[in-house]
């Protein structure tokens, strides 16, 4: 018989005492359990992490596809008519201008262009943009935009990642991390024609986010829409089949180094990418072949006009695209809209290359019964001042701005916010840009605050630790 335990017999634990030392284990269990179902989630996701997958509530919109205008558009030149501005052109500035500026400006300077009242709504559109102007009933005007910073790179990467300082995931990286893809042979989110500068490859970057939700670049500005197209998407050298058995192999080879060296996001997402480009090898060509398309839309689009035939032709393969399930969808038109000078001869190039267009583009989803859950959004970096630089130009101005969205469940025909008199600051209903993708985030029926990503032992979102759904714009 043991003589330590006749030496020192067990001592009686109460009831209590039991309950206490044994809730440590209790909590151990529970941990465990939720270890699991993590465990669980981060499998399914890793073995298929563009699953279509449902939004926290029901959603106003389904995709997105975003019309970037890379410069800096003239808000006063476009859709925030300013009549003070004309009345008083040539004459100073009557209140400070901000302390921090991106360079020296003079006096007012007027629109060159008029701006007509369109549609049902009565809405002032620049004689700049007479078929966006026509379809003003379905458009909701933000006026009162604002962001951070007046350079390109910085303002660029705020608009399209929320952060002007750091390197961030992209909008259409967020979104598609959140929602998934409906078209698992065709990538979440694909750019076209997207710009390399101001920010690069920044501007689509998945950043820290796995790289599947990285936008798919289909070429670059400097290449023609027609001529773009994603690296290597044929095989004429390997069949089909043969190409199916290596990448099997490939897969067992990957998935056995998985099993041994333990999760590993770069080497899951390698997997992932070759099967997705794969099966792109059949889809993303069709999608791009526009032959089928009847000449009344291509004329639509102005494919028949030398002026608008490669802005004309992103549009068109954006709904293409957005039509066969790609969640998010960029087009640019890079890099055009920064007038210092040059303003009424530029700016009038540059809107007769997009209006026909972007036009089209809304009333084709329309007509297509796409616009009801298809968020098209338009804009700049930022806008531009009111006030004249080198005679006949702007500076960049990130105090008071537009952009506009429509379908996708915002309220068409209307103007939210506005800028002062002479369209210098927001002033009244101010949006800014956290603003802004929380309620892009909303429409798709993800909570902006809750849509979240834990690196370097912190949360992040595309809000930061800011942002504000703009309810008053959504139906």
């Amino acid at each position: 018989m043991n003589q330590h335990w006749l030496a020192h017999p067990p001592r009686r634990v109460s009831r209590r005492e039991m309950l206490w030392r044994s809730s440590a284990g209790f909590a151990g269990v529970a941990m465990a359990g939720l270890l699991g179902q993590e465990a669980r989630a981060s499998a399914g996701t890793s073995a298929n992490p563009l699953t279509n997958r449902p939004p926290l509530f029901t959603p106003k919109a389904k995709r997105v596809i975003f019309l970037f205008m890379h410069g800096g558009p003239s808000q006063v030149d476009t859709f925030d008519y300013k009549p003070l501005l004309a009345r008083d052109h040539g004459k100073p500035l009557p209140f400070a201008k901000p302390r921090i500026v991106s360079s020296a400006t003079g006096n007012l300077l007027k629109s060159p262009w008029e701006f007509r009242n369109y549609g049902q709504s009565g809405i002032p559109v620049s004689d700049l943009f007479p078929n966006v102007g026509r379809c003003a009933d379905d458009i909701c005007f933000i006026n009162g935009l604002w962001c951070s910073n007046s350079r390109h790179g910085a303002a660029l990467l705020e608009l399209h990642t929320g952060s002007d300082t750091f390197i961030r995931p992209s909008m259409g990286s967020w979104i598609t991390y959140g929602l998934g893809t409906e078209n698992q042979n065709l990538p979440g989110f694909i750019t076209i024609c997207p710009t390399l500068g101001h920010g690069g490859v920044n501007a689509w970057s998945s950043s820290f986010l796995p790289a599947v939700y990285q936008g798919t670049p289909i070429g670059y500005s400097s290449v023609p829409s027609d001529q773009a197209k994603i690296p290597f998407i044929g095989n004429t050298d390997t069949p089909r089949q043969m190409q199916r058995l290596e990448l099997d192999l490939l897969r067992e080879l990957n998935e056995e180094r998985l099993r041994t060296t333990g999760p590993d996001s770069a080497l899951e997402a390698r997997i992932n990418s070759f099967e997705l480009a794969f099966r792109m090898q059949m889809s993303v060509p069709e999608v791009q072949d526009i032959s089928g398309e009847s000449e009344v839309t291509q004329k639509l689009y102005g494919l028949d006009d030398p002026k608008t035939r490669n802005f004309g032709r992103q549009c068109l393969m954006a709904r293409r695209f957005a039509e066969r399930g790609v969640r998010f969808v960029q087009v640019t038109h890079s890099y055009k809209w920064d007038q210092h000078g040059n303003l009424q001869k530029d700016h009038a190039k540059n809107a007769a290359e997009v209006d026909q267009p972007i036009a089209a583009l809304l009333l084709d989803l329309k007509h297509r019964g796409l616009l009801d859950d298809t968020l098209v959004m338009w804009g700049g970096e930022f806008g531009r001042t009111p006030t004249a630089q080198g005679g006949d130009g702007r500076d960049h101005h990130p105090q008071g701005y537009t952009m506009w969205l429509a379908g996708g469940g915002v309220k068409p025909g209307i103007r939210y916010g506005a800028t002062d008199d002479y369209g210098y600051y927001a002033v009244k209903d101010k949006v800014h840009m956290h603003d802004l993708h929380a309620t892009i985030l909303h429409l798709l029926g993800l909570d902006h605050e809750r849509l979240t990503y834990r690196f370097a032992g912190r949360d992040f979102r595309l809000t930061d630790v800011a942002g504000h759904v703009v309810n008053d714009i959504i139906a």
